[in-house]
């Protein structure tokens, strides 16, 4: 049995927990079995814990048990929701993979894309990918900036598009159970966007939902992601008539997006297994990250970016509900090149399979 720590992001966001069930699944895949998958958090400011990251508490625990480590996948560049101790990252024995993690601008008042306050130092960044046996970024924002740092830094998307391989994991819900079409949120105090374009959000999405019913969607409901997107989500209760559901079971968060008859976006980890699965899907985005991440996937015509369509956003959403947003049929033609980039992603894990049995053998890495 392989042993596997996967340092990553925890806290409030079922969409980290959905990265991490496709990771999970992947490496059984690969491995042909069952894997011990050891989850640390990647940051204590979230958690009551006081091992997290690669720090000299959790590096102590991997040297004596673990077999390799993926840090990842998720924003840990983008708000530095990393610890590292440098002296400890470098008496670290095992393999380590650094995996679809991001780091991306954000739009400042001008509307121009500019640096996070909260952006992980250059010099954790060369300390992590000094000592990395293999990294691979979730998008070429990330990678191009990498690159300048460590030239071995390569892309390796996110791993949520292959959620629909393992589909027959989830859960069947109840007989009774309507999901009926979903929009997932983002509570706009929480979205990186200038305040008009935050005030704006609530009645965007009051609008989508009166073209909604006028396009024949009976059953509509608020997706929260996140706890923190509960009270934005209750609102709509007394507006609009429309409930909003939350759970933190990845099982049945995927599930439902599954089964949904559309899914509206404000999250990209809500977006891409919908499409894995055939969801019809409305995208907006309104950072760099997930720009680019879907400009690398091919799907740059199904996207709305908020800031950048400016007061034409709402008319071309408009347009989409009626259209009946982005669908299995128009994914069709990407099919080939989704396929080569799992392949990739695969090939990546297969490789790094290979240095842990190496590590196994001998108690050192490389050859």
């Amino acid at each position: 049995m392989y042993t596997i720590v996967n340092i990553r992001p925890l806290g409030y966001n079922v969409g980290n927990n959905a990265i991490h069930f496709a990771l999970r699944h992947m490496l059984y895949e690969v491995f042909g079995r069952l894997v011990s998958v050891i989850e640390y958090p990647a940051t204590s400011k979230h958690e009551s814990t006081a091992k997290a990251g690669l720090t000299s508490a959790t590096v102590h625990d991997i040297n004596r048990f673990a077999d390799g480590v993926i840090v990842g996948g998720g924003n840990l560049y983008e708000n530095d929701e990393i610890d590292v101790d440098a002296r400890a990252l470098r008496a670290l024995n095992p393999p380590l993979m650094l995996f679809s993690n991001s780091r991306g601008r954000i739009y400042d008042r001008y509307g121009r894309l500019t640096e996070r306050s909260d952006v992980i130092d250059d010099s954790k960044l060369k300390a992590l990918l000094s000592r990395a046996d293999m990294s691979l970024s979730r998008d070429s924002a990330t990678h191009h900036y990498l690159r300048s740092i460590d030239a071995r830094d390569r892309l390796g998307w996110c791993p949520t598009i292959n959620v629909n391989r393992y589909a027959d994991r989830l859960p069947v819900l109840p007989e009774t159970e309507d999901v009926g079409t979903l929009i997932s949120v983002r509570t706009p105090g929480l979205m990186n966007v200038p305040y008009r374009f935050q005030a704006r959000i609530q009645d965007h999405i009051e609008a989508v939902i009166d073209r909604l019913r006028k396009a024949g969607h009976k059953r509509i409901r608020i997706l929260c992601n996140d706890s923190r997107d509960l009270d934005f989500a209750a609102s709509f209760r007394y507006t609009k008539n429309v409930d909003s559901i939350y759970t933190n079971d990845v099982y049945l968060y995927l599930a439902l997006l599954r089964q949904a008859k559309m899914v509206v976006s404000y999250r990209l980890h809500a977006t891409l297994p919908a499409i894995s699965f055939g969801t019809p899907t409305i995208n907006v985005v309104y950072d760099e990250r997930a720009q680019s991440l879907f400009d690398d996937l091919g799907i740059s015509g199904a996207y709305l970016d908020m800031v950048q369509m400016g007061h034409n956003f709402s008319e071309e959403m408009m347009a989409q509900v009626q259209n009946g947003g982005y669908t299995k049929n128009d994914h069709a033609v990407l099919d080939q090149e989704w396929g080569r980039i799992e392949k990739s992603q695969f090939e990546s894990f297969a490789d790094f399979k290979v240095m842990m049995e190496q590590y196994l053998m001998k108690g050192v890495r490389g050859g």
